[in-house]
């Protein structure tokens, strides 16, 4: 922590005003030597001194309800100080927040905002205040783009007293309410939210030690009715109000509700989830069972779905048996390897909701300690009986959460007066209640570590013991109120130490549940995972206090200016501690290798540093461009996470909710609380924090642009590009935001009326999505999330959208006539504009007509590739045959610089027009076939008749089985075991003004050795000329249906280390003068996919040789096929580490990749006689070409 250490130290020393950063003169030390995290050899902290300026916010970060119980006691005693638990009872939308202003200090003054926290129950602070003063102050709603709503009426005036801890709880709008402080006493909870507090079961709820009296985190979630002690069996009265609303259900939602409604107890209710689970498991609706039993236990265990009394006698060993049955079975399906990474998630929530099964909770008379309290005669005649009734018989006749409730309700009430009761009592109650505490999975932290000592090897013991002494340390220092000096080294050391520790637990868990484990295996394997849950759940509070520790020292702007210095020093840590909570994402299960990966290249990044010049290159600018491409790859990690959770739970809790009667709020922020109570929230965080000062450095807008141009329309916003996304009421021109794309829409297809696309994710240039916009002249960007807010403030209005090398501009028109007088100007290939208005797509772009001509003809119907044209084979295929006649001269070409233009091309050959109509024929199916042809013509998209109809003829041509003697043929041009590509040739693609890249499908990695494979290949690449896509893309060209053919174009199967695609004309900026080249790794279906990420990409000069490097590659996997694997048409996934690829990590090799590339292209060009965009690969030393076609202007 030496970055943060100097720093801190002299910010506190300096004046405010400075403008100098004072950036250490010794090399950092390393967080984190290795991904295993295992080193225990850390030097000790080193404490440093901090104004009480920069204390603060480290204090506010302590988030467990029992580390606030100690700072409670603590703050009693303080001199002149009021702590203050602020809380208002409201919630706003998704996306909104909540801050503070007032008249003191630590209110801001009422020129700063002070944050407030989310929680289910509404937005809280901690503030530390001068006490004996009056503050005046007003709640203030902040909205995405940053817009203020301030509550109306007059300032709020609190006159605090001289000293003490309080709460305050107020209505958003209602200032003239009473101002009323409620001390804070012993077992209430002191909820902080999301900057590291407990917003939901299981999740980075309170999990430090806790003093000997203290709420625990399982109470301090309850939603339920507070405790009321009874003095006779009145527990059958409370439930008159349970309602259920079974309207709509079915399937597995209606078993649990209906289970629910004849399950009164929480035994029962444990039964109806074990049901439910134990029947699924097997089957499809297994991630059903598994979501509907994760929201059911958690709003059990909060209370919102209450337990009674049954009217039975069963004892909690009876809970214990049904939760032993659901822990192994849950065990099982999270190790099967079907399991998914949904599964496995949901699994996880699950857990801290079942009970402890231990021997002694198995017992047939469990927790007996109780019994004997309750017959002492050393305590008043009433509190017995309440003991009694309220605990005692509920416990033993039908223990449910609401038993801890009141067990910790009456500790609270017997120990608040000390002396009041007999000690050997109150001794005897503390130790039930830490027993009832087991019982219910509900320790601390350090309680649960301690529970699995025993069971740990000499290794795992001096993981435990170095992080409980860790975990010590920093809570100590965090919640002293006495001293300065906080060890800041301490998160580092706790974080580490937790790596470690978790990394055991891990491990040990990893061998799965044997069949015959027995009992006692079973109940401490239940402990380990409950501890390997709660240390990712303290990471999110040790990751919660760093940033509140580097948001002091000044945050992004501190980091961007110490870039600015060419001193990188002051990353260190912030790197360090993502490295932390990536790795912990994998260790839960989510993405292990894309985590693992993400943690490696931080490592290497931050190993390797900033250097003056990288071969040509400016240093800072290609240390930023590498960082930025992991930055976005981590934070996508946290984006895909979180959109698993909205996929999954929305739906699900808003059924339950319904039925069960859930309050509104709860359903509402229900999948809210999941993802802001988990560590990914805070790894979201620090990527959005870190990636501030890359793009400062890189000077970047956060656009990046695909189509460049002008265009002037009605701004929109739609989830996806599909027909019917536009409202019937739009008229005039569209310009669309888009939530996501995958890459293989049409643009058009959504509508003709669309001039420009702001997509909020980022896309390959050539993706097929990509291409035909640039095709259909559509404006397109697309954007990061900085930029999501001001987009949407613009929604429904008539903006303008420029776009350009320079940068891109959105902005309000000023003209009210945006359907005529200007629409869209696009870049003309010299450069000058033009203007164009939107029209509809007339029939003006002809199908090359496909004559069964026996021109050059193979014997069995196949045409050698050197003889292919476009009247027998289509435009593809014909070009790959003059590519293959081109690369016989390459060899004698070489650019200004002596680089040499040399390709090969893959030996193809091909299955020629009117294969597929002879197919159909031999199978009897011509007339079937022409019949669907005549109705897609005029099929309409409402009701589903276009889909229905793509469907049928791909059923039908899917099929077919190419003859005999073709398949025989490609069997003598490739022989032996030959692996193949087989591609589209249609005589609808690669024209000028119409490529439909992407819209057909190549099929990878067959043989002609086994002809079933090949055969299916074959007519599945003739399927999908038929696809909805396929479809709507002609009728949008103005082609019609029965004019669209397919050849076959079958290649040599080639296992790239590299792929690219060359745009020979920049589509940025249309300049000439260069090549630019974007890659990716592996197969090249990566690029033409619209795979979330991004590729290299290589700017290249014609002339100059000069070389730029304009991204880095992040996507997360390579496709590649292994040579050893079996050829059946399939590909393999592979992890992508860029800190272990050459183009990342070496400069002289991007040098001159690109100016080969750069060669190759500008060769192709002048062969082909108009910019072309190329798509290519690499293996080896070598480079093949696959294809060319003109390049869409």
């Amino acid at each position: 922590m030496d970055s943060l250490r100097v720093v801190l130290h002299c910010s506190a020393s300096s004046s405010s005003s400075s403008s100098r950063i004072d950036l250490p003169r010794k090399q950092f030390h390393h967080l984190l030597p290795n991904i295993s995290f295992l080193t225990t050899g850390i030097p000790l902290p080193l404490k440093l001194n901090i104004s009480k300026r920069y204390r603060s916010p480290i204090v506010r970060a302590v988030s467990s309800t029992e580390t606030r119980e100690e700072e409670k006691m603590k703050s009693k005693s303080g001199s002149g100080k009021v702590k203050l638990n602020l809380r208002l009872d409201h919630q706003v939308k998704f996306g909104e927040s909540v801050v503070i202003l007032g008249s003191a200090k630590e209110l801001g003054s009422w020129k700063k905002n002070v944050k407030m926290n989310w929680t289910e129950s509404g937005w809280v602070s901690e503030l530390k205040l001068q006490g004996g003063e009056s503050v005046e102050f007003k709640f203030v709603i902040v909205s995405k783009d940053k817009g203020m709503v301030w509550e109306g009426g007059n300032n709020r005036v609190v006159k605090l007293p001289k000293g003490g801890s309080f709460r305050l709880v107020c209505k958003w709008n209602v200032t003239a309410e009473p101002i009323g402080l409620s001390p804070l006493e012993l077992g209430e909870n002191d909820d902080l939210g999301d900057n590291g507090s407990a917003v939901t079961g299981g999740g980075a709820a309170a999990l430090e030690e806790e003093v000997e009296v203290g709420t625990s985190p399982f109470v301090g979630q309850w939603q339920g009715k507070s405790a009321s002690f009874m003095r006779s069996n009145e527990h059958r009265d409370r439930e008159s109000d349970r309602r259920w609303d079974t309207s709509g259900l079915e399937g597995l939602g209606l078993k649990l509700v209906e289970g629910d409604r004849g399950a009164r107890n929480w035994w029962q209710k444990l039964e109806v989830v074990r049901e439910l689970l134990i029947e699924s498991s097997q089957t499809e609706d297994r991630l059903e069972a598994l979501l509907y039993s994760a929201i059911y236990l958690k709003w059990i265990n909060t209370g919102q779905i209450p337990c009674f009394e049954g009217g039975g006698h069963h004892r909690p060993n009876k809970h214990a048996e049904i939760s032993r049955q659901i822990f192994r079975e849950l065990e099982q399906i999270s190790y099967r390897k079907n399991a998914s990474l949904q599964e496995v998630l949901v699994i996880r929530k699950i857990h801290p909701c079942l009970p402890s099964f231990k021997a002694e909770f198995t017992a047939s008379v469990p927790l007996t300690r109780i019994r004997d309290i309750a017959h002492r005669n050393d305590i008043p005649h009433d509190l017995k009986q309440e003991i009694k009734h309220t605990i005692q018989n509920k416990l033993h006749r039908n223990a449910g959460p609401e038993d801890l409730v009141a067990t910790e309700a009456m500790l609270a009430r017997i120990t608040q007066n000390p002396g009041q009761y007999n000690e050997a009592f109150v001794e005897q109650f503390k130790i039930f209640h830490k027993e009832l505490k087991d019982f219910f999975n509900a320790g601390s932290l350090a309680e649960q570590l301690e529970s699995i000592r025993e069971s740990m090897d000499e290794r795992g013991l001096s993981a435990l013991t170095l992080f409980l002494e860790c975990k010590k340390s920093l809570d100590a220092v965090e919640s002293s109120n006495t001293s300065d000096n906080i060890a800041i080294d301490l998160l580092f050391k706790t974080m580490q130490s937790l790596n470690a520790l978790r990394e055991t637990i891990v491990k040990n868990l990893e061998s799965g549940l044997r069949n015959d484990a027995p009992d006692t295996a079973i109940a401490m394997r239940q402990k380990w995972r409950l501890c390997e849950i709660g240390l990712e759940d303290y990471s999110f509070v040790i990751l919660s206090r760093f940033l509140n520790v580097l948001e002091a020292v000044g945050g992004a702007h501190w980091l961007a200016k110490s870039v600015e210095a060419r001193n990188i020093h002051s990353w260190n840590d912030p790197l360090g501690a993502l490295v932390v909570g990536i790795h912990q994402l994998g260790l839960s299960g989510w993405k292990p290798e894309e985590s693992a990966a993400i943690e490696n290249e931080l490592l290497a990044w931050r190993e390797r540093g900033l250097s003056e010049m990288e071969g040509s290159e400016d240093g800072k600018t290609i240390w930023a461009l590498r960082l930025k491409a992991t930055l976005d790859r981590a934070r996508r990690l946290t984006e895909e996470y979180s959109e698993a959770l909205l996929q999954i739970f929305p739906q699900k809790v808003q059924i339950l909710g319904k039925a069960f009667g859930i309050p509104e709020n709860s359903v509402r922020t229900y999948t809210e609380a999941e993802i802001r109570a988990g560590v990914i929230f805070q790894v979201s965080k620090l990527c959005t924090l870190l990636l501030k000062p890359v793009r400062s450095t890189l000077g970047s807008q956060g656009w990046d642009v695909l189509v460049p141009g002008a265009a002037l329309g009605t701004l929109l916003q739609v989830e996806s590009i599909v027909p019917g996304s536009l409202p019937s009421s739009v008229q005039g021109p569209v310009i669309l935001v888009v939530n996501k794309a995958d890459g293989d829409e049409e643009v058009t297809a959504a509508g003709n009326n669309i001039v420009g696309v702001v997509l909020l994710q980022e896309l390959p240039h050539l993706s097929h999505l990509g291409v035909r916009a640039r095709q259909e002249k559509v404006v397109f960007v697309t954007c990061d999330d900085d930029k999501v807010a001001d987009i949407q403030k613009l929604t429904g209005k008539s903006v303008r959208l420029e776009a350009s090398s320079t940068g891109v501009n959105l902005f309000p028109s000023i003209s009210k006539n945006t359907s005529s007088d200007f629409a869209v100007k696009a870049l003309s290939g010299d450069g000058s504009s033009r203007v164009e208005a939107p029209a509809p797509h007339k029939p003006s772009r002809s199908a090359v007509k496909a004559p069964h001509s026996n021109k050059g003809v193979f014997t069995g119907g196949v045409i050698l590739l050197a003889d292919a044209d476009a009247q027998n084979s289509g435009a593809k295929a014909a070009a790959c045959g003059r590519l293959a006649s081109v690369s016989a001269v390459s060899d004698k070409v070489y650019s200004d610089q002596g680089v040499p233009a040399s390709f090969h091309v893959p030996a193809g050959a091909v299955i020629p027009f009117g294969s597929l109509e002879l197919a159909l024929e031999l199978n009897k199916s011509g007339e079937t076939f022409r019949s669907f042809l005549e109705q897609i013509e005029t099929a309409k998209l409402e009701g589903g008749e276009l889909d229905k109809l793509c469907q049928k003829l791909q059923e039908l041509v899917s099929s077919l089985q190419p003859p005999k003697d073709i398949i025989d043929s490609i069997g003598r041009i490739f022989p032996g075991k030959a692996r193949l590509i087989v591609r589209s040739s249609a005589n609808v693609e690669d024209l000028a003004g119409m490529s439909a890249a992407g819209l057909y499908d190549s099929i990878p990695n067959v043989c002609p050795s086994n002809p079933i494979v090949f055969g299916n290949a074959v007519s599945r690449v003739w399927a999908s000329l038929y696809t909805r896509r396929a479809v709507l893309s002609r009728r949008a060209a103005g082609v019609p249906q029965n004019e669209a053919t397919m050849a076959i174009l079958v290649q040599e199967m080639l296992s790239p280390d590299l792929s690219f695609v060359l745009h020979t004309l920049s589509p940025t900026d249309h300049d000439h003068n260069s090549v630019e080249a974007e890659i990716a790794s592996g197969l090249g279906e990566t690029l033409a996919s619209g795979t979330r990420g991004t590729p290299w990409r290589l700017s290249s000069g014609k002339f100059d040789g000069l070389v730029r490097t304009l991204a880095f590659a992040n996507f997360s996997e390579e496709l590649l096929v292994l040579g050893a694997g079996p050829a059946d048409g399939e590909v393999s996934h592979l992890t992508v580490d860029y800190s272990k690829k050459p183009l990342t990590v070496d400069s002289i090799y991007r040098r001159q990749l690109g100016q080969r590339l750069c060669a190759v292209g500008f060769f192709l060009e002048q062969k082909f006689g108009s910019p072309q965009d190329v798509e290519g690969c690499v293996v080896g030393k070598d480079i093949y070409i696959v294809q060319t076609r003109p390049q869409p202007q």
